[in-house]
């Protein structure tokens, strides 16, 4: 399992902020290869403001080996600004109670190696504080987008999902957007899949 630390940049130690960008560099840019305009090892947006939280995922040595970014709708978010196409002709949502989920990556600790059940373990309980984050800030739904194989994975967790689109190709990749229901259902999948 992992400590969840909770918090916005401000919140941070600088040395962790710093281990954050740098893990999500080495995820997204190197391991996944996404082509994201950012300086070398260090991957940050215009949406990591202060005012943007994070949920992450540390071992004892507080190591990142996961993250996730939450922002609310009423401000600028990165599917309104930068993907808004993937919505097709619903409506992009810009209300405090509907937040965005972004940037969520899990890994193995560094040095160790996760069995299959230990990594699923660890990515639903990761996800499951990212809910109990984003309902403790009065977000009733969040609306993300990713490839299609992580909602397979949130279905199979139990999650209440929908499909605001069908998906679209970025990067050679099929891509869809969806909302995430902070529902009963999806408290109790993930408690009981935990």
């Amino acid at each position: 399992m992992f400590t969840a630390v909770t918090g916005t940049i401000k919140d941070f130690p600088r040395t962790m902020a710093s281990a954050l960008a740098e893990y999500r560099y080495q995820v997204f840019v190197r391991e996944l290869g996404w082509p994201l305009q950012c300086p070398e090892g260090q991957e940050w947006d215009e949406f990591d403001r202060p005012d943007t939280l994070y949920v992450l995922a540390c071992d004892k040595q507080q190591s990142i080996f996961g993250c996730a970014r939450l922002i609310p709708t009423h401000r600028p978010y990165l599917l309104a600004e930068v993907f808004p196409h993937l919505v097709g002709d619903a409506p992009l949502p810009y209300q405090q109670d509907i937040w965005e989920l972004s940037r969520f990556a899990m890994s193995s600790p560094k040095g160790q190696y996760l069995s299959a059940e230990q990594a699923w373990q660890n990515t639903v309980a990761m996800v499951g504080k990212v809910i109990d984050v984003a309902r403790a800030q009065g977000a009733r739904r969040l609306i993300a987008f990713t490839a299609m194989g992580n909602e397979r994975l949130l279905k199979r967790m139990g999650v209440t999902t929908r499909r605001i689109a069908r998906p679209q190709m970025i990067d050679d990749k099929p891509v869809l957007a969806f909302w995430i229901e902070i529902d009963d259902q999806t408290t109790r999948a993930l408690q009981l899949a935990a």
